[in-house]
């Protein structure tokens, strides 16, 4: 059986140089490890990690970027993925390390091509981290059908592409790892994401079941649960161009009856509004702790990032707990 722990860690560090070109700049190990020893993290203590090679759907929203920029910073290869509209040659210029590409993760061919031009160009991949995503805000009687089936084909199928495409290659090998960006909207549901809080879960359960299913052939998942998150890196050092601040998420406003500021449905716009201007958690901090789980031996199944991810899932235990507690105080609740 697959060693399912779940790993929460806070993201505090001092951040990278903001020049990723900078030959002071490539280093190969954290001098602290942020992950627990139990993982195995890279250290200076145990000797450089060795380059690994990347391929990072998502890579021109503000999450992807740093991760990007973390991998390429400390040695390693990476293919970057765009959406179509995005600016492949840009990407190309972020590094000399880093292949640039763009797919729509909905469509299977386009991904499938990725995976064979980044294997045309590096030889080999080990390490295939989505952190793709897209939402509309807004309740769930107001979206249409078109809305909610939007957001599952990005999120849902998008990720079930991604997965086929590279389990090819990791089966060869008998190793490689996913790292799947999820959300905490996956372990709590939330007012005004409705609809996208349904694919996060449904991500979860997709990830989960397939750890069960590769653990035996050498292949490893962790589900990263980050917190609120702030763009936190200087934007010149990827092309010049800063992600839009909350790009991956539409508004669509409500009917009458949602429209009430008290109404619950309004949450995820006051949040966002909230996390605008006070943003818990660090991007460039994740990114850092992700090149970390890259490397690391022993991976955990989820990794929760900041503070404000904990809270989250403890608050989500906590009312599981409640709930078989209303059950085994009333013996003939049990059948």
């Amino acid at each position: 059986m697959p060693d399912t722990q779940s790993i929460a860690t806070s993201t505090t560090s001092t951040p990278i140089s903001s020049s990723p070109n900078s030959p002071t700049h490539h280093h190969s190990s954290l001098s602290t490890a942020r992950l627990p020893l139990s993982c195995d993290p890279p250290t200076s203590g145990n000797g450089p990690a060795n380059p690994l090679n990347w391929v990072v759907f998502g890579a021109t929203g503000h999450l992807g970027r740093s991760i990007v920029r973390s991998a390429l910073a400390r040695g390693d290869r990476v293919t970057a993925v765009g959406r179509i509209k995005d600016d492949d040659g840009c990407m190309e210029g972020w590094h000399s390390n880093c292949q640039g590409l763009v797919c729509d993760v909905r469509v299977e061919q386009t991904v499938e091509r990725v995976m064979r031009e980044a294997l045309g160009k590096w030889g080999v991949v080990d390490i295939v981290v989505n952190c793709t995503g897209y939402g509309i805000i807004g309740s769930c009687e107001d979206q249409d059908e078109d809305d909610v089936r939007g957001q599952f084909s990005t999120n849902v199928m998008g990720t079930v592409n991604i997965i086929k495409a590279a389990l090819p290659h990791f089966k060869e090998r008998k190793r490689g790892r996913y790292i799947i960006f999820s959300s905490i909207a996956g372990a709590l549901g939330m007012p005004g994401l409705g609809p996208y809080s349904a694919t996060k879960w449904a991500v979860e359960g997709l990830a989960e079941s397939l750890m069960y299913e590769v653990e035996s052939l050498g292949v490893k998942v962790t589900v990263v649960q980050p917190g609120l998150s702030r763009r936190d890196e200087p934007d010149e050092t990827l092309g010049g161009r800063a992600p839009p601040f909350w790009g991956h998420f539409v508004l669509k406003y409500g009917t009458d009856s949602y429209r009430d500021i008290t109404n619950p449905s309004l949450h995820a716009i006051r949040m966002i509004d909230w996390v605008k201007y006070r943003q818990p958690t660090s991007a460039v901090k994740i990114a850092e702790t992700v090149w970390e789980l890259a490397h690391c031996r022993d991976p955990p199944f989820r990794l929760l990032l900041g503070s404000h991810a904990v809270d989250t899932i403890r608050d989500r235990l906590k009312f599981t707990i409640e709930d078989v507690g209303l059950v085994v105080a009333r013996p003939m609740m049990r059948f």
